[in-house]
């Protein structure tokens, strides 16, 4: 049996982006590999594959890649996705490799390396095991990072882009007024994000007829599950009195998009209040904070001493914000945008990033729970512009009974 095969069967979907917007990506990459000697690229993560190609592969444990060379770029992909990496990918090219053979991946690797060379590598992806078998696989090659650099690559966004994280926000939006829609005594965690995942899915196949849908999700967290930014999704019954945290995570192509908010369920006491008033307080500031020109850093020392100010610094949980891109809950981030006090940084036009500061009240305390507010913004040539249009506060998101 082969080790490799073509399947080109059917026709190429249509893409989100232009040809011309794939190109470009892999001029830029290219001009990386002519000015560092790296002969060929081969990346294997999801978000570079699909950033440089526009497949979303789907690994179950079988490795993928793209193999980027001077005159072409081509997918490589497990056999049992038969036809979707050819419908899926830019360009022509593109290299199954079958079962029958362990490491038929690494085979199918060389045979459009070749055995020798400076191959590009993503260090931050490969684990041991792989890259034991990828040396195995390329003896005479000498391995090179272009995981740090494509990161870069990756940080400025083109107009494309740009215009697809418009709808994305919009459509955050959209499953953050299904998750008020949902809310009532009783309602499990659950049942409303469901509500809103759902509602998202069909605003995004309106926008994007041509898209796969894929990875769209939402997290509703209710009473001590706000603790966590990333708590999953359970079957608690909202009560009376909750805080509340909405959630919305539409995908596009692979590409993020988020909303979140604190809100409460028929009331919220005096000092859930103060609380979330204050929270809110940095996050106004940390919207006015995103323009071009200010280090990342920066933001954070500054946002610091609001927290600072009302004792609650030791309850902040993460950095204030990330960029966003080819990222997901399970791959891909962006760690040179990330706005925390060790990210130097330069904010530039065509980047996009969140603004979310939260702040998290152990149990026990007056006004327990997680508050967290949370905005897309693209910086602009001379500021930002806020893509989310949700409202946030105690004046706005106190849900009735």
């Amino acid at each position: 049996m082969p080790q490799t095969l073509t399947l080109a069967n059917g026709v190429k979907a249509p893409s989100v982006f232009s040809e011309t917007e794939i190109q470009t990506r892999l001029n830029v990459l290219r001009q990386h590999m002519a000015q560092h000697d790296i002969d060929t690229v081969v990346l294997t993560s999801i978000h570079n594959v699909n950033y440089f190609s526009g497949f979303l592969y789907c690994s179950f444990g079988r490795p993928y890649g793209l193999v980027v060379t001077p005159e072409q770029s081509v997918p490589v992909a497990a056999n049992i996705d038969a036809g979707r990496p050819h419908r899926q990918s830019y360009g022509d090219a593109h290299l199954l490799y079958t079962d029958w053979q362990r490491d038929n991946f690494y085979a199918a690797v060389q045979s459009i390396t070749g055995r020798k060379g400076r191959i590009g590598v993503e260090f931050d992806h490969l684990n041991m095991v792989a890259w034991r078998k990828l040396q195995d696989a390329l003896p005479e090659a000498t391995l090179v990072d272009v995981g740090e650099a494509t990161m870069h690559m990756r940080l400025l966004k083109s107009a494309e882009e740009i215009g697809l994280m418009r709808h994305g926000a919009r459509i955050a939006d959209i499953g953050g007024e299904a998750c008020v829609e949902a809310i009532g005594e009783g309602v499990p965690e659950y049942v409303v994000a469901s509500h809103a995942t759902q509602t998202k899915i069909r605003a995004i196949a309106e926008t994007y007829p041509q898209v796969e849908l894929m990875d769209t999700w939402t997290w509703f967290q209710s009473g001590i599950n706000t603790d966590g930014a990333h708590n999953p999704v359970t079957s608690r019954a909202i009560q009376k009195g909750d805080i509340l945290s909405l959630n919305c995570f539409p995908m596009i192509a692979g590409y993020y998009h988020a909303l979140e908010r604190t809100l409460f369920f028929a009331s919220a006491p005096d000092r859930a209040i103060e609380l979330w008033d204050i929270n809110c307080q940095v996050h106004r500031r940390g919207l006015e904070l995103i323009r071009p020109g200010v280090r990342c850093g920066e933001i954070a020392a500054e946002l610091n001493a609001i927290y600072e100010a009302h004792n609650l610094l030791r309850y902040r949980t993460f950095g204030y914000g990330h960029s966003f891109g080819v990222l997901c809950h399970y791959y891909g981030r962006e760690a040179a945008l990330e706005l925390r006090e060790d990210v130097e940084t330069v904010l530039q036009p065509g980047m996009v990033v969140s603004m979310e500061p939260m702040i998290m009240i152990p149990e026990g305390q007056a006004g327990a729970g997680g508050y967290r507010e949370h905005d897309m913004l693209v910086v602009t040539e001379d500021g930002a512009e806020d893509l989310t249009q949700f409202p946030f506060g105690p004046a706005h998101n106190i849900i009735a009974a």
